[in-house]
C-alpha cells in the first residue's frame, strides 16, 4: 500500500507544480497526504458526483485537471457546487489533487495531447515560459571539479532541451587568505594562497535552486563555497503555454474544421471568417486561450484552435489566420486519459480508474 504523498511525488514528476501559472491553485487541495491510498479516480472536474463515484469505487484520492478550489472560500455551508463537493470529500476522507496549468505548461502535457489528437508534427511550444531559468557559477580546485559537476547534474542542473549534463568549465587562478576563524582546505590561516581553480557554469530551472545549492555545499571541497546565481532572460523553450505544429497534409479551412470537430468530438465550432487560406501550420491552446491570438499570428499559424473566445476577439484574427473556438472541455478532453495512462505505468499496486462521468457543463442542441 502507498501513502497519498508517494502518489503526489509521481504526479509532480508528471506535472511539476513549479510549472503552474502564478494565478493557479494546484497540488493537494483537500485531504491528508499521510493517509494510505486505496485507489485513484482521475477526472476532469472534481464535482460532487465525482466524489460519489470515488466512494463507490473505493478511491480515496481524486486526481482532477481543473482545481475545484480556485479562489478562497470564506464559508463552507454547501450553498454551491464547490462547497458541496469539498464537504462530501472531507466527510468521506477523500483527497483531491489538481494539476491544471502545471500540466498545461509541460511539453508532454495538455497542448501536446491536443496536438497529437490532431496528428500535428514538428511541434514546439507556442509561448515559452519566461523568467524560469537561472545560472549557477562556482569555483573549486581541479581535483574537486568532477565531484561538484556530477552532484549538480544529479540535482537537476545542466539540462538544456534534449541535452543533459551541460556545463562550461574554464581554468583560472584563485586567491584567498583565511582569518583566525578559518579552516582552509589548502594553505594555512593568514597565508595568502594562490592556485589553479576551475570555474563551473551551468543553468537550471529556478524551482530546483534549494536542491542544487544543497548538492553544491555537500560536494564542494572549500569551507566557504564561492558561488553566484543569475536570473537569465532566456525563454524556456520546453515549458510554456500552447503549441504549434504542422498537419501532415494541408487542408481547406472547412475541411480542417470538420476534421478538428471529429477528432476533438466537438458539439460545435465557432470560427472567424474564411479567408481562402490553406491550413498547414496549426496553433493550439487548451482551455481559455484568447490571450494567445497574437502569438499564433506571430508564429505564422494558418489556424488557431482554442476555447472561450468572446465576440470581439474573433475580429483579432485580422484576416491573417482562421480562429476557432472548439469548446473548453473539448480542447482538454483527452487530458484525463493521459493522466490515467501515466499513473498506471508508474503505480502497479492498486487501481487507477478513469472516471465515467462527463463533467462538461456545456450542452449543444
Amino acid at each position: 500500500m502507498s501513502k497519498i504523498k508517494e502518489i503526489i511525488s509521481v504526479l509532480e514528476e508528471m506535472a511539476p507544480l513549479a510549472y503552474a501559472e502564478d494565478f493557479d491553485n494546484v497540488g493537494l487541495l483537500v485531504g491528508n497526504q499521510e493517509s494510505e491510498a486505496t485507489g485513484i479516480l482521475v477526472c476532469h472536474d472534481a464535482l460532487e458526483n465525482i466524489i460519489d463515484e470515488a466512494i463507490a469505487k473505493n478511491c480515496n484520492l481524486v486526481v482532477c485537471f481543473h482545481p475545484i478550489l480556485f479562489s478562497g472560500l470564506k464559508k463552507i455551508t454547501g450553498k454551491n457546487y464547490v462547497e458541496r463537493a469539498v464537504i462530501k470529500a472531507i466527510k468521506n476522507d477523500i483527497a483531491i489533487y489538481a494539476v491544471h496549468t502545471a500540466l498545461d505548461n509541460h511539453q508532454e502535457g495538455v497542448n501536446k495531447i491536443f496536438s497529437d489528437a490532431l496528428g500535428l508534427v514538428n511541434t514546439k511550444i507556442l509561448i515559452p515560459k519566461e523568467n524560469f531559468i537561472r545560472k549557477l557559477v562556482t569555483y573549486t580546485i581541479p581535483e574537486n571539479a568532477e565531484e561538484v559537476r556530477n552532484a549538480l547534474f544529479d540535482a537537476g542542473a545542466g539540462t538544456i532541451g534534449n541535452y543533459e549534463n551541460c556545463s562550461f568549465n574554464s581554468k583560472g587562478i584563485g586567491t584567498y587568505m583565511g582569518n583566525e576563524h578559518s579552516n582552509p582546505q589548502v594553505g594555512e590561516r593568514f597565508e595568502f594562497v594562490q592556485g589553479d581553480e576551475i570555474k563551473i557554469e551551468m543553468t537550471f530551472e529556478k524551482h530546483l535552486e534549494n536542491k542544487i545549492l544543497k548538492a553544491l555545499f555537500k560536494s564542494h571541497a572549500y569551507e566557504e563555497v564561492a558561488y553566484e546565481i543569475y536570473d537569465l532572460q532566456n525563454k524556456h523553450q520546453n515549458i510554456g503555454l500552447g503549441m504549434i505544429g504542422e498537419l501532415k497534409n494541408p487542408m481547406s479551412e472547412k475541411e480542417f474544421l470538420l476534421f478538428a470537430k471529429e477528432k476533438m468530438q466537438c458539439g460545435g465550432i465557432r470560427h472567424s471568417n474564411f479567408i481562402g487560406k490553406e491550413i498547414k501550420k496549426v496553433a493550439v491552446l487548451g482551455g481559455a486561450g484568447s490571450f494567445a491570438i497574437k502569438n499564433a499570428i506571430q508564429a505564422g499559424a494558418d489556424a488557431y484552435l482554442t476555447a472561450d473566445l468572446k465576440y470581439h476577439q474573433f475580429y483579432e484574427a485580422e484576416n491573417k489566420l482562421l480562429l476557432a473556438d472548439i469548446g473548453h472541455f473539448e480542447s482538454e478532453r483527452y487530458t484525463k486519459n493521459y493522466i490515467v495512462e501515466y499513473l498506471r505505468k508508474k503505480i502497479l499496486n492498486f487501481a487507477v480508474i478513469l472516471s465515467e462521468e462527463n463533467s462538461n457543463p456545456v450542452k449543444y442542441l
